[in-house]
């Protein structure tokens, strides 16, 4: 499918803290459907700023966010979250896996609150994605005893069981060796491949360079 599926026009974020900061300053954004998009910049550029906006995860901002035909800024607190969790899917640099649970478990939690699907057909689909990352024979293991690398992985399962229309990372590879960052890199490289709409921001310019667009933010602007 192509068309745009994400635009954000004149996003300004404030920070008040200890004096106040001007963050990111009158960004727009567009990505298409089934595009691969990746965000640099230096520490304190904005860029995991502006994805927080755009995942709705922030609402704190100005300007005016649309994801998948919705207009997102404006609604609700209850609104959004149901929006995330039906239509975005979430990699964070650390897993954030809940550890008592198995991967499975871990991996049907966000299909289970969405409650779209019967328990069985769940678990078939979250066993789909674990096999789609070579985990599914680690399915019925406790997350905690995983390694970072595997538990990397099925966090990205846990983000896609619900088929989101967007995929959101923020330093998806920050927390991995060498080895592990290219196994997360080739998966991201599969599901670009396979039409997935992918936003990632990222400090490693080899996962940065394997993207469809790369977008550059400087002072809280993007570059040109």
């Amino acid at each position: 499918m192509k068309g745009e599926i994400l635009n954000g026009v004149k996003l300004n974020k404030h920070f008040h803290d200890v004096e106040h900061f001007h963050v990111l300053k009158d960004v727009s954004i567009s990505i298409d459907h089934g595009e691969f998009v990746t965000i640099i910049g230096k520490s304190g550029s904005g860029k995991s700023t502006l994805l927080y906006l755009l995942s709705t995860l922030d609402t704190d901002y100005e300007g005016e966010i649309s994801i998948h035909g919705t207009k997102v800024t404006g609604l609700s607190q209850n609104e959004l979250a149901a929006f995330r969790n039906e239509h975005i899917g979430f990699i964070f640099q650390f897993h954030f896996l809940l550890p008592e649970f198995t991967a499975l478990e871990n991996v049907m939690m966000p299909a289970l609150k969405l409650g779209k699907y019967d328990r069985k057909e769940i678990e078939d689909r979250a066993m789909q994605k674990l096999r789609q990352m070579d985990m599914h024979s680690f399915a019925h293991k406790i997350s905690a005893k995983l390694s970072g690398g595997q538990q990397q992985r099925v966090a990205i399962a846990r983000a896609l069981v619900n088929d989101p229309v967007i995929i959101m990372a923020d330093e998806p590879t920050g927390n991995l060796d060498t080895a592990n960052s290219d196994i997360v890199f080739g998966i991201f490289k599969r599901l670009a491949e396979a039409g997935n709409t992918i936003i990632a921001v990222t400090h490693d310019p080899d996962f940065a360079a394997g993207a469809d667009r790369t977008i550059e933010l400087i002072d809280g602007h993007i570059a040109t």
